[in-house]
Parts: C-alpha cells; sequence; structure tokens
C-alpha cells in the first residue's frame, strides 16, 4: 500500500486558459467574487451551526442568506499544503506544497484560479497571509497585493504591498480587513476577485524556513484589545471523544522519548479555546465591513462570497490539541458558507461531501474562465442550479510527515474517506493503521481494523485508497 509521492511540478506549464465560451452577455455579467479564508477555524466554531456562545452575527448571515455546506473537507489538514489545494484545485502530492517549508519558487509558479480569472478579465487582489514560503512577494495574476511575509505577526506586522516592504500599525486582522474593504470601494471596470486570508485564529509565531517554530508550543493566542475580555465565564462546549486518550491508535500511543502520554492534561484547555474564538472577532467584523462595503458600491448581491477556513484543530479530542494534521474529523472538516442569491436561496443546507480542491474549478466555472487540463476537484456549480450533480462517493486525504511537532513525527499517510468508512494508512508505521465506521461511531474512538469480519471492508478501501491516488497525477 505505501507509495511515495508523486511532485508533479510540471503540471505548471499544462494548464492554459482557454477561450472563454460565453456570449459577450454572460461575459459582461460574471458575478464578482470575495473569498474569506480563515486558518485554523474548527467547522463548529460558528453560531449559525450551532455554537452555544460565540457571536458571529456577520458569518452567521452569510448562512442566512446563503448556504452553510454541512460536509466540507481540507484534502491536507496543514496550512500550506491545504492553501495550495484551495487554490489550485490540485491536490497536495501533486502542487508540490507538502508542508510549512520555504517553497516560494513552486508558489509563484502555481497556476492559481484568481490568475486565471485575472487572465480572463478579473480584476484581483490579495490581501493576508499567503505562507506558502516567507517571501511576502506578489504572486502572479494579482492587480493588487498586500501580504505578511510567512506566518507574519499579530501587533505592528511587516506587509508587502504591491512589491514595496512597509511596516504598518496596528491589529493585523483589522489591518486585512481595511485593504480588503478599501479595494471592494475601488471602481471597478471588470468584475472583481478578492482573496482575504486571515492569519486568525493562528497562533502567534515565526515559522522559520526549515518549517520550525518560534514556540514549540504554539499557544500564543492574541485577540485585539478590545476583544479580550469576551467569553471569559462561558465554558467552551466539549466533544464526547475530548479527553479520552486514545487505547487502539497505536500511532498515537506509541513511545515517544521524553513527551507524555496522550491524556486529559495534553489536551486544549478552556483558556485557549477562548482566546481563539476572541481572535474570531476581529475576522467577524471584517466580514460585516465587507458585507456594507458591497451594498454601499451595489454589488452585494451580484458578488459570491466564499468563508471557509484551510483545516480545522483539536479541543482535546483524543487528548490532542495543537497537531492538528491527522486525518481524524476535527481536523479535516472545515466550515463553508456561500452567498450569492443569484444561484442560492436563502438558509438552504447541502450535506453532500464537498473538498477544498473544489473551490476552484467552480469558481473558474463561475467566471467563464476554462482550463484545458482536468483538475482534482469538482465543479459543484451544478449543485446550486438545475443541472445534474452526482455526489462524491469518497476522497482522498493526505499528510506529508514534518518534524514541527515531534508527537506526530513520521506519521505521513494517505487515508480515504466514504460516507460510512474512513481508513488510515500510516506510510511509515508498520502495522498502525486504522478504520472507523462512521455510523456507529462518528467520535472515532474504536479502531475496528483488527476485525476479521470487516477483511474485505478493508481490502475495498484499500483499492478505493489506490484509485483515488493513480486518479490524481
Amino acid at each position: 500500500m505505501k507509495s511515495a509521492p508523486c511532485f508533479a511540478f510540471a503540471f505548471v506549464g499544462a494548464f492554459i486558459l482557454a477561450a472563454s465560451s460565453g456570449t459577450a452577455s454572460a461575459q459582461a455579467n460574471r458575478p464578482n467574487i470575495v473569498f474569506i479564508l480563515m486558518d485554523d477555524l474548527r467547522f463548529d466554531e460558528l453560531g449559525c451551526v450551532g455554537h452555544p456562545f460565540v457571536k458571529t452575527p456577520n458569518i452567521d448571515r452569510l448562512a442566512k442568506e446563503g448556504a452553510t455546506f454541512k460536509n466540507a473537507f481540507a484534502t491536507t489538514p496543514l496550512c500550506s499544503p491545504s492553501r495550495s489545494c484551495f487554490l489550485t484545485g490540485l491536490y497536495a502530492h501533486t502542487t508540490g506544497i507538502i508542508d510549512n517549508v520555504d517553497r516560494s519558487p513552486q508558489s509563484h509558479a502555481l497556476i492559481t484560479w484568481p490568475r486565471l480569472l485575472h487572465d480572463a478579465g478579473y480584476q484581483t487582489a490579495f490581501v493576508g497571509k499567503w505562507h506558502m514560503g516567507i517571501d511576502a512577494s506578489p504572486r502572479p495574476g494579482f492587480d493588487h497585493w498586500v501580504a505578511v511575509p510567512g506566518q507574519g505577526k499579530y501587533i505592528d506586522p511587516d506587509l508587502n504591498i504591491d512589491g514595496k516592504p512597509t511596516s504598518a500599525k496596528g491589529y493585523v486582522t483589522d489591518l486585512f480587513n481595511d485593504h480588503a474593504v478599501a479595494f471592494l470601494k475601488q471602481t471597478h471596470a471588470a468584475p472583481f476577485c478578492l482573496f482575504l486570508a486571515h492569519k486568525c485564529v493562528h497562533p502567534d509565531l515565526e515559522q522559520r524556513a526549515d518549517g520550525s517554530i518560534s514556540d514549540p508550543n504554539a499557544a500564543k493566542f492574541l485577540p485585539a484589545e478590545r476583544h479580550k475580555a469576551m467569553y471569559a465565564d462561558d465554558a467552551p462546549p466539549r466533544r464526547p471523544n475530548a479527553f479520552q486518550p486514545p487505547r487502539d491508535k497505536p500511532a498515537l500511543t506509541r513511545k515517544l522519548d521524553d513527551l507524555p502520554p496522550l491524556s486529559p492534561e495534553t489536551a486544549t484547555d478552556d483558556e485557549t479555546i477562548r482566546n481563539r474564538l476572541r481572535l474570531l472577532m476581529a475576522a467577524e467584523e471584517g466580514v460585516g465591513q465587507i458585507l456594507d462595503a458591497l451594498q454601499a458600491t451595489g454589488q452585494l448581491d451580484n458578488t459570491m462570497i466564499i468563508f471557509t477556513s484551510d483545516h480545522g484543530y483539536f479541543y482535546g479530542e483524543h487528548c490532542l490539541s495543537v497537531e492538528r494534521r491527522l486525518a481524524y474529523e476535527e481536523a479535516i472538516r472545515i466550515p463553508l458558507l456561500i452567498r450569492y442569491p443569484p444561484l442560492i436561496k436563502a438558509g438552504t443546507t447541502f450535506d453532500q461531501m464537498l473538498l477544498s480542491i473544489d473551490l476552484a474549478p467552480t469558481l473558474l466555472d463561475l467566471g467563464a474562465a476554462q482550463l484545458s487540463a482536468k483538475l482534482h476537484g469538482r465543479s459543484f456549480l451544478p449543485l446550486l442550479g438545475t443541472q445534474p450533480y452526482e455526489p462524491r462517493a469518497s476522497f482522498l486525504i493526505e499528510y506529508f510527515s514534518d518534524n514541527v511537532f515531534p508527537r506526530v513525527r513520521n506519521m505521513g499517510y494517505q487515508a480515504v474517506r466514504t460516507n460510512r468508512w474512513k481508513y488510515i494508512h500510516y506510510l511509515e508505521l508498520p502495522d498502525s493503521d486504522e478504520l472507523y465506521d462512521l455510523h456507529a461511531d462518528p467520535y472515532e474512538m474504536i479502531n475496528r481494523i483488527q476485525e476479521p469480519a470487516l477483511k474485505s471492508t478493508v481490502a475495498d478501501l484499500q483499492t478505493e485508497l489506490r484509485r483515488l491516488i493513480e486518479s490524481s497525477p
């Protein structure tokens, strides 16, 4: 089952924008796009999905006036690879952005959907944390560029604005919001595309060129001063698998140097969770500012607004905390909200499995830009309209080992998830595979890989995993 990752950098030359096929009228009526990408935000941390106390009225408005996608997933639950997947529609084993080390030259070469929309006539802007490499200089395809180097800082960050390094004063989320709104308020002679990638709700730390981090505990969260007292008396909700040490997960129960075994003491504490939710508040305010700017310019209902996250985070599930690279639901599930009245009825909920790699083909489809090569993701634009749409039955999850957190060293894996089953194959750890029946065990507490009665199920999932890998060169 073990196979080496194929880093197909030659794919760049294969992606050539084809002439858009619509009429002149269709071209003129193409919608604007605002894509808001959060960092480390869990799928269940918004009021609109049932969080008991977090205050997210502006983000919730996107769901109220648009759609909530209940089964959205990141195909690699790690910052840089996930961003490459969102932007290209390709799995990370093809983009070559497989970890958080400095891969700046590769990220400059990526053929992204904003770049292709730019070539098709869109006015484009990137604001925020690029984080595929530590180089903050503009990437191809963006008319306007505002970025931090690497992870960036929350307070008084360094910014690269259209190729010019500058030192900014203030709170980074507020600065990103200001730049985003300024772009939206400009007069645009063509449809526009804004990609806003927030640093929050990520810890405040430096990621070095080799991928290592300045804070080994990754535990410093810096909300804006005005939000620091929020939620002080609120107890964060916990899932049933929180504070439950793994008992049948060999990869997590192995002895590792001087690390303590996973236990309730290694789980994410309440104050860390509250600080993360406090971090979210500045981005929540920014969503309101974006909605107001679009309303003021008469572009609100002609703009598709997407709100999502690069991956999730562990709140003590299986006694985990910062590791978030693993294939468990808390790490791979992501929020996905889309507002666009011409296609989406207010308050709609979709249950189909959608992936991070599906956003690129969907937005290229929406913007009437076509590719001459096949992406790994699938446009779900037909799902929003009246055309036939065949739901995905399975998908690939992958992670390539890095050395940031000793707990997950050598835990690179390839996994397949279906509606019912999840099979995880660890590439470097023999006899450590995992199998979960998500219908009977949605919190992945019982590894059933050794059950004789499920031998054929495992074989079928292994075959499907091979098919997914072989079909995504």
